[in-house]
Order: C-alpha cells, then structure tokens, then sequence
C-alpha cells in the first residue's frame, strides 16, 4: 500500500517538533499538523530542564539553545511544593535549567525542522482519524479546504485536550486540583525597596521575604536572579473559576492576585513575563493503540510545574528510533510496545514527585507544616539532596531492560564518558549527535567486533580505550540509554552470546542472517 508519508504527528510544540526531528535524523518522513496558523505567542512555560538538557547536548543543539536565552542561567535552586530544593550546595547539580520562554523554544525547534527538510502545515485541524493493520487515514481541514492524508503511524502530540487521544478512545483519567498558578517576572518601581538577600520593602505591608510566604488565602513566591532586576513573582490560589488557556494574563490579574493573597498591593513597573496555569495529574493508561500513539501532554498531565516539557521531549527521543525501525520493516518483535513501557514507567516515577508536591503545598495545617519542616532537614544532607535534584531532573530513570550481565548500567542513561578512539579522542555526546546506536567495544576484544558485524549497516561500532572506564563494553541505543554492558571480568563466550542477544533484541535480525523459508 502506499501512503502519503511516513508519520503524521499532530501538534507543532516542542514535544512534535522535537519527534519530527528525531525522525527524520532516523531517514522518516514526517508530516506536522498544527491546528494554530501560527506559534502562539501567549507565554506559557519559561524554561527548559532536567534529562532533556543531556540528550540537547548529544544532539549537539545545546549551544545554540544556551545562546538563545536572554536572561542568565539561573543558578540550581528548584522550588518544590512550596519549599526549594537547593542544589548550589553540591559539586555538580544533577538538574539544570534553561530560562527559554515556550515561544523562543519552539522557534529553535521550528528552525532546526526547517534545515532537516520537515514539512509543517499550520492552520490545518484533524477531523477524524481511522487506521486499519496497514496504516492510518487521517481528515485534515486546511486553508484551502478538506483533505484526507494517509502514513503508517500517528502520533498525538497536541496537547492535554488531545483530539487524537479521543479519536483512538484512550481513556486519561485523574484529578483536577482547584488551584490557579500565577507566574510573572517583574520590575518594581523605586517606591518598593530591595533589601539584601532578596526581600522586599512594600508600602502598606512591610517585609516580604524570598521564598515562600503561606497565608490564610493562598502561596506566595518570590526569587531574584543575582545582578538582575527582574523578579519572579508566583501565587497559587484555590479558585473555581475556568480560565481559557488562549486569553493571556493581564497586569491587573496578577496584581489582583498577589493582593489577594498577601493582603497588601505590589507595584508592579514592568513585565516580562505573564502566565497562568491550573494543576492537573491525569496520565493515559496506554501510550498506544495501534499505529496510533501519544507523547507529551496528551499522555500525561503532572501537578507541577518545571517537567512538562522535559517529559514531552523525552518521549519523543524514546519513541521516534523506535517507530523509525518499523516504518523501515527492520524493528525486532514488539520493539514498539517497549515505547509505552518505558515511558509509562518513566511518567508514572515524574507523577509520583509531582503528586507528592501537591501534598506539600496544599498542606496548609501545623501537620502540613510539620511536614515541609521535616522535608527541608532532609535535605540538608549531600546524598537526598542529590537523590532529589535527580528525582526532579529525570535523570534517575534507568528502564527495566533485560540484564542478562546484571550489569549496573543497563537500561541507565549513558555518561558523556571521554574515549579515545581509533579516530582519535571523542565522547559520548559526539558519537550520539546522528542518533546513531552505539557499540563500544575495547580494542583488546576483536570477538566482540566480530559479533556485531551483521548488524553494522545499522549501528556504529568505535574500538576504545575509556579514560574513565565504567564499563569494558557498551552498547547504547539513540535516546541515550545503555541497552548492553559487560566487563572484562565477564567470561568470553558469555558476553559475546549476550551482546548478540541484546542486538537482536533492540536492533532485529542481523543483516547476514537470511529468514527461513
């Protein structure tokens, strides 16, 4: 049968953009529909975060995205639930940030598309969607007109009010919690005074600390970047009220708000940022039904806020090689589902964290403050701060991948270790930038190249010696993630038989290998 293109994903924000990149890079050809004739410009998320940072840099994109950021990369100082979670006190932050409003991040993402040649129709809304064993049909209604375009797989990537989600019936249940969140930076005028360590001066009210200030009527937040004006100002309100995510929050709003909550007026000079969100922890209870799947916020929605988009962007990198080995009818027996396995897995590890902020910010009785009070001595130590700062980033994943070397590394993302190759010295993040999988094998083990050679046209093979070895042999798959490892204590013939395993198992017959009759 033939089809119009590869995969159609539906919805042009960073989760879609990101997988119609991923895609392409894997040889797919992929058709973007976004209902909005253009990229919002309503502000909505206000930085990048977490894994996602790792896997930009074995892109190699995460230069171009630092160079984009206007404002200085914060310092690691995460709130959660209504405390922080500092991280300036470790050597090396496990979670890190990008301050990249939504609108500048999908500009980014929209360029790159442009150079890998991917076709992106705004203003064209789907209407129905079927799919048969062969593909999916999809009605489109475009600028000039109605039109049905057909491919092997949809992905659904537009959004919590996912149309896609609804056509497949996948149900995406969970709970609605009654808060408004009201996020702005600011400039104050010369009439509210700066104090050091951040507080403010404010006429009628008195001192307004950094942090966080709990009152009968809600949460206030407030931080400052070191150097900089601009404050971040933040309050959560319970409220009934349904807001459309599309009228944009005005100035009055937020000052209305923060009066509200702290019972004093706050001047507000400028703006450079208004947004306005609710809270919400409904997760699909399945990322597929049948050639059609869901990434992003259709897939799930966290209390919480600062992982939306990392958790989005993720899926796309996990499923997008996956998908690209079966358009290309090369993908071992239920390599696909492994997709909603692993990424279920991994949303319901970011639901978890979030839902646990919610109970330490709506906690508003002596318990409620027992517990935040408990929760900040914890992290005063080295190794739950650490523990936490990986919770948040998402960096803690390892996917529960078949072991057969009960190595420690399987199934964890892979190290930007440095290597020396036969081409000379490289890393991780270098051999990674085509989204290639990677077989690293010492240079001491010619059986373990031999091995793998019928699957070379598939995968990149690199003779090393590790500076910093961690394991004697890796094999990592393009999201990053350690399918295989084994050590030189590992006997010959074992690691030889499991590495052919492992292959099998993630990358399909090997190339020599003839089918039966």
């Amino acid at each position: 049968m033939r089809f119009d293109t590869d995969v159609i994903v539906v919805g042009a924000g960073p989760t879609g953009l990101m997988l119609a990149a991923e895609l392409r890079l894997a040889g797919v050809r992929p058709l973007v529909l976004e209902r909005q004739p253009r990229p919002r410009d309503t502000p909505k998320a206000g930085g990048l975060g977490g894994q996602i940072l790792e896997l930009l840099r074995y892109r190699g994109l995460l230069d171009r995205f630092e160079a984009a950021c206007t404002d200085p990369i914060p310092a690691p100082r995460f709130p959660f639930g209504g405390v922080h979670v500092d991280l300036t006190r470790l050597p090396d932050s496990p979670m890190h940030a990008l301050p990249l409003p939504q609108q500048k991040l999908e500009q980014l993402l929209g360029e790159r598309a442009g150079e890998l040649g991917i076709d992106i129709r705004r203003g064209h809304e789907v209407l129905g969607v079927s799919q048969d064993a062969e593909g999916v049909a999809v009605e489109v209604r475009g600028s000039e007109g109605e039109y049905r375009v057909t491919a092997r797989y949809l992905v659904g990537c537009d959004g919590a009010r996912s149309r896609v989600r609804e056509f497949a019936g996948i149900p995406f249940s969970g709970t609605v919690y009654p808060e408004v969140n009201r996020l702005a930076q600011i400039i104050v005028p010369d009439s509210v005074t700066r104090l050091d360590g951040g507080d403010l001066e404010v006429p009628g009210f008195g001192t307004v600390r950094a942090g966080f200030t709990r009152t009968e009527r809600g949460l206030f937040g407030m931080g400052v970047s070191p150097n900089s004006e601009v404050l971040s100002v933040y309050t959560i309100e319970d409220e009934t009220v349904e807001y459309d995510d599309d009228v944009p929050m005005t100035v009055a709003e937020l000052r209305d708000s923060i009066r509200r909550v702290l019972g004093a007026d706050l001047p507000v000079a400028q703006t450079h940022r208004l947004s306005r969100f609710t809270f919400k922890a409904h997760h699909a209870e399945r990322y597929r039904d049948g050639r059609i799947l869901l990434a992003g916020d259709a897939a799930h929605l966290f209390p919480a806020t600062g992982v939306a988009l990392n958790a989005g962007m993720l899926d796309a990198v996990n499923l997008a090689w996956k998908l690209a080995a079966e358009v290309q009818h090369r993908a071992p027996e239920a390599l696909l589902d492994t997709y909603h396995a692993e990424r279920h897995f991994a949303g319901s590890r970011t639901m978890l964290h979030t839902q646990a902020q919610v109970a330490l910010r709506r906690a508003n009785d002596p318990a409620g403050e027992a517990l935040r009070a408990v929760f900040q001595e914890l992290l005063t130590d080295e190794q739950p701060l650490r523990r936490m700062g990986a919770f948040i980033a998402g960096s803690d994943i390892r996917y529960p991948l078949p072991n057969p070397t009960n190595h420690p590394l399987t199934g964890a993302f892979a190290p930007n270790l440095p290597l020396h190759t036969d081409d000379g010295p490289t890393t991780i993040a270098d051999l990674l930038r085509d989204a290639r999988p990677l077989l690293l094998i010492p240079t001491d083990r010619p059986d373990l190249h031999k091995t793998a050679q019928p699957w070379l046209p598939h995968i990149d093979i690199h003779r090393i010696e590790p500076e910093t070895p961690a394991a004697d042999a890796l094999l990592i798959r393009p999201d990053g993630h350690i399918a295989w490892a084994a050590t030189a204590d590992d006997a010959t013939d074992t690691t030889a038989t499991t590495l052919r395993t492992a292959l099998s198992t993630w990358f399909g017959t090997p190339v020599t290998t003839k089918a039966p009759a």
